[in-house]
């Protein structure tokens, strides 16, 4: 037998060896981060109806945001300091409609300047006092007088791409057509 032929395949064998891992073995995208492409659906309000009447509610699926993430919003119109400065932390927590998902909840840090569509506001991250592990996400911005507040719900872990994400929801064409035929 020539000896030639057994160190033919074993090198055959070899080659195939990395192609044949990069297609059974383990894969290598596994640790790629995930692609952050939020979808948004409209559900039902969940919470029942108070003296500013029921909004609209929307979830993010971990499939397209990488946790479930949820946003409540709705208008208190008349409701805001109708100057024309920018909210600060202590209006957004005392208009915000976090008490509607955890009322103890407590500031995670200070809140941040945002900007939906031609409007002010501000956004404010918060962890729910009962379940410290849960953020809360409070934003209100306006328009002269009219006050539009949203919250968010999602879990820990992704704050820093969730805000952006929910500032850039607002923004979308959808929800700012919303917002003006609201304030008209």
């Amino acid at each position: 037998m020539n000896k030639a032929i057994p160190l033919v395949v074993a090198l055959i064998g070899l080659g195939t060896i990395p192609g044949s891992s990069s297609l059974f073995g383990p894969n290598v995208q596994r640790n790629a981060p995930v692609e952050f492409r939020p979808a948004w659906t409209e559900f039902q309000w969940p919470f029942l109806l108070d003296q500013w009447g029921i909004g609209r509610a929307f979830v993010c699926t971990p499939a397209d945001c990488g946790t479930e993430v949820k946003v409540y919003l709705r208008p208190k119109n008349g409701f805001c300091n109708c100057s024309p400065g920018d909210i600060d932390d202590e209006e957004l927590d005392r208009v915000g409609d976090k008490e509607l998902i955890a009322p103890e909840a407590v500031a995670s840090s200070r809140g941040r300047f945002v900007d939906i569509a031609s409007m002010k506001g501000r956004s404010r991250a918060f962890e729910k006092a009962e379940a410290p592990r849960a953020r809360l996400l409070s934003i209100a911005f306006h328009d002269g007088c009219d006050l539009i507040v949203a919250v968010a719900t999602f879990a820990p872990g992704n704050q820093d791409a969730v805000e952006p994400a929910v500032i850039a929801f607002l923004n979308s064409d959808r929800m700012v057509r919303w917002v003006k035929w609201l304030t008209l």
